[in-house]
């Protein structure tokens, strides 16, 4: 099966082709409001993944497209991409030795017909506390760039993660299981 990727995450493109579909990645390029003062966070994930599926089919993009919008959740507090090094500092030092949720909204477009299909994946983590010279390698190792949460989890040994109930790829930003269920719907 073929998708359209409404996204410039390289993660999510390797975790679609590592699943075995065939996919194109078509940038949406939209802004995305900030979700942190958002009434009803799983509403804005799903709009935000709507509005790249929207874009990318108005840019001309035909076929089904795929689009996602993932965030960290931490006591209440979204935590989105950090915007430089100091902010990706705050960002794992409020996640160590934690237990938090990362959600993605999701959004499949069926460009034939515009049948919309979308939902929100929760995934709960736990990390054991990092030490100082964990935190100043992680940053400077620079795999926090573009990273929810400022952090790339590390399938299938994360050095700190402890436990993870859920799927696993929705933390990389794409619930496999869910989209897996939704295709299977769509073909039938």
């Amino acid at each position: 099966m073929r998708l359209i990727l409404a996204s410039r995450s390289a993660d999510r493109l390797q975790l679609l082709r590592e699943a075995g579909y065939e996919v194109e990645a078509f940038p949406a390029d939209v802004d995305e409001p900030p979700l942190a003062d958002c009434a009803d966070l799983e509403a804005g994930l799903v709009q935000i993944a709507l509005s790249k599926a929207h874009a990318v089919w108005q840019r001309g993009a035909r076929g089904l497209i795929l689009a996602a919008d993932t965030v960290g959740l931490v006591v209440g507090k979204v935590y989105g991409k950090p915007v430089d090094r100091d902010d990706a500092r705050r960002m794992l030092l409020a996640i160590s030795g934690t237990t938090h949720e990362v959600l993605t909204g999701w959004c499949l477009v069926r460009s034939r017909d515009q049948l919309q299909l979308s939902g929100v994946e929760r995934t709960t983590i736990t990390m054991r506390p990092w030490t100082e010279g964990e935190v100043v390698a992680y940053l400077d190792s620079g795999a926090w760039m573009g990273k929810s949460g400022a952090y790339a989890l590390q399938i299938p040994d994360d050095p700190f993660v402890t436990a993870i109930a859920g799927s696993q790829s929705n933390v990389v930003g794409l619930p496999l299981e869910r989209l897996r269920e939704v295709l299977a719907e769509l073909q039938q």
